[in-house]
């Protein structure tokens, strides 16, 4: 899972940990300094991949395309699988336009 410093916070590393979930997501700045304020009490830094986390906008540029077709972007399908549909339709247009 790849997520940007809002999500940065202990309770949530612990539950994703607890889960088995590997994530990517960055230290906020105070966080740092205050870790390093604490010295070896601070504990260590979480674990970053700056390479997944390069990915995740990637995958947040695609989500983007898709919102641009309306059906996507306000969800006007009752059921799961028409919307599904829906999705896949206009990822193949972007497919084909590029």
């Amino acid at each position: 899972m790849s997520a940007d410093k809002a999500y940065s916070n202990r309770k949530i590393r612990t539950y994703l940990r607890k889960r088995g979930i590997r994530h990517v997501i960055p230290e906020k700045k105070d966080h740092k300094a205050a870790r390093l304020h604490r010295g070896s009490r601070g504990g260590r830094p979480p674990g970053f991949d700056k390479d997944r986390y390069k990915d995740r906008n990637t995958v947040e540029r695609a989500i983007g395309k898709l919102k641009q077709f309306r059906a996507v972007a306000t969800r006007y399908a009752k059921r799961g699988y028409v919307y599904l549909g829906t999705v896949t339709a206009a990822a193949l247009l972007i497919w084909l336009r590029s």
